[in-house]
């Protein structure tokens, strides 16, 4: 079954272009690889949630595959991240979990709800991924266009070099794949701990600095009260 993109219907690149370019700057690239302690943020976690139930289990095998996962090779962390995540979260408008048009969800809200759009499966990996150890130069949270679809759709771009083609962890497909086979796929914008790109033409222009994005501030805000050390 195909799974939906998310829940922004409509919304056009230039758009999103502008959402992204407005805000102001929260956390340098140091800052935002840094890796946290879970015991804080699971402690709050248990009190928000409960201590028994579906959210308390998928926040319980979400911390142990922190805890095992570093024991895996770098691919093996994609492939095995990108897999819990898919499994463990089902697509859902932001409006009808959230009742707002648009909301980033901190990987906690993900695992609790158990639901999410793109964005919520993309930053759940790509924090999961940071606290594993796997460089924030080799992560960027990209925005491209699913052209079958006909939507904006965002996904975590693995680059195993600097100049290495990436891999894809995506939510609508779950093998992890080059970009080269993703021709469904059409990249515009990524952001990364060092700058945000567009990635139009040849190669990747830097347009603003890393935490230029009113989402992404709103986001880090809420993971600190949530117990991360950001």
């Amino acid at each position: 079954m195909q799974k939906p993109v998310f829940g922004r219907r409509g919304l056009s690149l230039h758009s999103l272009a502008l959402v992204l370019l407005s805000g102001s700057l929260l956390l340098g690239a140091a800052d935002a690889g840094a890796a946290w302690s879970l015991d804080p943020v699971l402690r709050k976690a248990e009190k928000r949630y409960g201590r028994s139930g579906p959210a308390k289990d998928r926040l319980q095998a979400w911390q142990d595959l922190l805890q095992s996962g570093r024991q895996l090779t770098e691919r093996q962390q994609l492939e095995a991240v990108n897999r819990q995540i898919n499994q463990q979260v089902r697509f859902t408008d932001d409006r009808a979990l959230w009742q707002r048009s648009d909301y980033w969800a901190t990987p906690v809200e993900t695992l609790a709800k158990g639901a999410g759009d793109c964005e919520d499966f993309a930053l759940a990996k790509y924090f999961t991924l940071l606290q594993l150890g796997v460089a924030p130069d080799k992560l960027r949270i990209t925005y491209v266009r699913a052209l079958k679809l006909r939507q904006a759709h965002m996904v975590v771009s693995y680059y195993e070099t600097p100049d290495a083609e990436p891999l894809v962890l995506d939510n609508l497909v779950d093998d992890i794949l080059p970009l080269s086979r993703r021709d469904d796929l059409a990249v515009r914008y990524a952001f990364d701990a060092q700058g945000l790109y567009s990635m139009k033409g040849d190669a990747p222009r830097r347009i603003g600095d890393t935490a230029e994005l009113p989402f992404w501030r709103g986001l880090l805000a809420r993971m600190e009260r949530e117990g991360f050390s950001l």
